[in-house]
């Protein structure tokens, strides 16, 4: 057969796999391009390139080339090729065009006069015009142009090498077929496989690593399965050549029936986990890969005993970019970390991940990396080698100072303390909240130094928050007490991995305090006495729901029967609803966020009051307190400590501004009214002989709850009024009567 040149693309960063691969398939002068290659060969090698590929995305035969400076000689130089050599004019066809350092701004446009020259070719010869049709057309042309150098290509792929015909359903983010190949041979899985080696992916999503390396070690032609290629239809296909390729691939596929390595995978998601069973049957891979719908963590362990010695766990967790949701993955990839290093000494663990941050959570040193594009994201496969444990437990290839013991004990002495106390303050929060009724709560608030994080359950979730170390701590260290909590809380507290949010508090400026910090949009429910929030613990700096407020929100439902309610800085609305709650006559929020208002509003609805008695206003607030003429029984008052707001000329310093904040909110104030004030500022300073006119209870103590005791200075609050307005509200606080004026 008559050697041709063709090209041949690839996922960006595997073009050395595919060289590797193009040559022991027997194409010849072989030379690297953009994210491909280029090769020579007869069209049997192409077929078979097409048919065996793991690999390639797509093969193009090139059948003309010219030089065209605008768009009348493109249009020329299309027209003039012999296409009628290659379709019929009762034939489809689809066109599509890529651009470089061309004078054509848009691909649309060059694909669309190509198609014009085309079918006119064929209008002016016969009267007739084959038809433009994009899904698997008859003949699909590739126009390359480069500069003025214009190279139409057959693509003989016809849509992308990566489908192969047996992914019934994708799941949320699905591998490209011929990425996840590229990985498992990058891990070095074929060989594995040939020594009898098993292959894991404990969050395999919809199973395309599992069924690509159950291909593999089968000896299966990806392409096999396959229903369409783009030279089916071709004019100048050689049917004989390519049905020998498929009797061959036929008895490749035959003779290694019933050898398969144990392939196994698990997602926790039940969706996730059926589309990977359909995967699998549509592959043919009912008998050799079991999927089983499980937490990773307790999943592993379980197959340990049934995989052997030795084997290589291959995945690719979720990074963020597809979940909108980095907060809550650290605690996945540090329990991935820690079952792989546990459980599988002397096997080995290759992840895929677009999140180096993410990728440090694993607490494990890889020994290779691979740079890969999974569609637009950047990405490193990285590869671990999991040693069997030291006589002391410790993995040689692990950070410093680790040290696992058995199944997810923690790592050393400081970790085991850590995690005894996590699991005494949990026990004894749990008995407190069981009898108070509470759903969400602290658990843990930086008891031991060398673990400076807070701990707060929301019913079934968990919402981590490391505070920032100071200059003088080692930040390798640091990092390292992140990890024990991070492995440690799950296990603890009884939640999976994905269930436990990280953020870090650091000290914040002006709008930094309330601002996004992602976009999952994932919001939950939960339950504070007779009320229910949404609640979102990844996108924000703070999670809608101030747990320190509790004693506060529950004493506003106490007082406002029948009155009328002022929420200043209303945040999202908690404290309204609990006065609604409470049968106020109406209530007033003000807030300058949209953003807040709206989850304020969405809070109201969802504990059935509207908006015609509690009202919404978005407004700076000191410039509404200077403009409303409206008087309230009732103001809550709870600022933030700094803003820089954009509806503010100027800045809001609480410490500084609170005397002139305090006596606007008091103006709104009926004969006999109550304002509460409250703060976080921990260093804050109430100004009391600025204050002199008005009654003053500090009630911080009544209003700090006991999950938050260690902790006293969490929020400081007070009731201010006027003379005898406190009598019957201040509940045996400290009172401070107010002083005469100065003459």
């Amino acid at each position: 057969m008559v050697a041709q040149e063709f090209f041949i693309t690839a996922p960006h960063g595997t073009e050395d796999l595919l060289l590797d691969e193009i040559a022991a398939l027997g194409a010849t002068r072989l030379g690297s391009i953009r994210s491909g290659a280029s090769f020579h060969g007869p069209l049997e090698t192409a077929y078979r390139i097409c048919l065996w590929s793991r690999v390639a995305s797509r093969v193009f035969l090139p059948l003309t080339r010219f030089e065209a400076q605008d768009a009348d000689q493109l249009y020329e130089g299309v027209r003039g090729f012999a296409w009628e050599d290659h379709l019929g004019a009762s034939h489809t066809l689809a066109v599509d065009a890529s651009l470089r350092r061309s004078w054509i701004s848009h691909s649309r446009f060059a694909a669309l006069r190509i198609k014009d020259a085309i079918v006119d070719r064929f209008r002016d010869r016969s009267g007739q015009r084959p038809s433009v049709r994009v899904d698997q057309p008859d003949l699909r042309i590739h126009a390359l142009i480069d500069g003025q150098s214009v190279t139409l290509c057959l693509d003989l792929s016809g849509e992308g090498l990566y489908r192969r015909g047996y992914r019934a359903q994708g799941g949320q983010a699905p591998l490209k077929e011929n990425l996840a190949a590229a990985i498992l041979l990058r891990a070095g899985w074929p060989e594995m496989a040939r020594a009898g080696q098993a292959l894991l992916d404990p969050l395999c999503g919809s199973a395309t690593l599992l069924i690509e390396g159950a291909l593999m070690a089968g000896d299966v032609a990806p392409g096999l399965l396959r229903p369409h290629f783009g030279f089916l239809r071709w004019a100048g296909h050689d049917e004989r050549a390519w049905r020998q390729l498929i009797e061959e691939a036929g008895q490749r596929k035959a003779q290694s029936q019933g050898g398969l390595p144990p392939i196994l995978g698990c997602d926790s998601d039940r969706v996730a986990v059926a589309a990977a069973r359909a995967n699998v049957a549509g592959a043919g891979l009912s008998g050799s890969i079991v999927v089983d719908q499980a937490d990773f963590a307790s999943w592993l362990p379980r197959v340990r005993s049934a995989v052997g010695d030795q084997g290589l766990i291959v995945t690719n967790p979720p990074y963020g970019e597809r979940l909108g949701d980095v907060t809550r993955l650290a605690a996945v990839y540090a329990a991935l970390g820690n079952s792989c290093r546990c459980h599988f000494g002397g096997w080995r663990l290759s992840v895929l991940t677009g999140n180096p941050d993410l990728a440090g959570h694993l607490g494990l040193r890889a020994k290779r990396s691979h740079s890969l594009r999974n569609g637009p994201i950047r990405a490193k496969l990285l590869h671990y080698d999991l040693r069997p444990s030291t006589d002391d437990g410790a993995q040689p290839d692990a950070p410093a100072g680790s040290r696992p013991v058995g199944d997810l004990k923690p790592l050393d002495g400081a970790a085991e303390m850590f995690a005894n106390r996590l699991r005494k303050n949990f026990k004894a929060v749990c008995r407190w909240a069981e009898r108070e009724g509470v759903s969400c709560y602290r658990v843990y608030d930086a008891d031991l130094p060398e673990y400076a994080v807070a701990i707060d359950y929301y019913q079934g979730r968990v919402h981590v928050q490391e505070y920032q170390a100071p200059p003088s701590v080692d930040a390798t260290k640091a990092h390292r007490r992140l990890l024990d909590v991070l492995r440690v809380v799950p296990e603890v507290l009884g939640v999976a991995a994905d269930q436990v949010y990280l953020k870090q508090r650091r000290r914040q400026r002006g709008a930094e305090q309330y601002g996004r910090t992602a976009r999952s949009g994932e919001f939950f429910q939960v339950e504070e006495g007779p009320c229910r929030f949404w609640v979102n613990l990844s996108d924000y700096l703070d999670t809608g729901l101030f747990l320190d407020h509790r004693p506060i929100r529950r004493k506003i439902m106490e007082m406002v029967p029948g009155v009328r309610f002022l929420n200043l800085f209303g945040y999202t609305g908690a404290a309204t609803v609990f006065a609604a709650r409470g049968g106020a006559a109406g209530t007033v929020t003000v807030d300058a966020s949209r953003t807040y208002l709206d989850w304020a509003r969405r809070n109201l609805q969802l504990n059935g009051f509207t908006e015609g008695p509690h009202r919404l206003e978005r407004c700076d607030v000191l410039e509404w307190l200077d403009k409303t003429k409206e008087f309230f029984e009732l103001i809550f008052l709870d600022p933030p400590t700094f803003s820089n707001s954009k509806d503010r000329s100027g800045t809001f310093d609480v410490q500084r501004d609170h005397v002139h904040l305090i006596r606007q909110a008091v103006r709104c104030l009926r004969p006999g009214g109550l304002l509460i004030f409250s703060t976080n500022h921990r260093k804050f300073r109430l100004d009391e002989d600025a204050l002199g006119d008005l009654e003053i209870a500090d009630i911080s103590a009544a209003t700090i709850p006991w999950d938050f005791r260690r902790s006293p200075t969490i929020h400081k609050c007070w009731l201010l009024g006027a003379s005898g307005a406190l009598d019957d509200a201040c509940g045996g606080q400290e009172r401070r009567s107010k002083k005469p004026q100065r003459s």
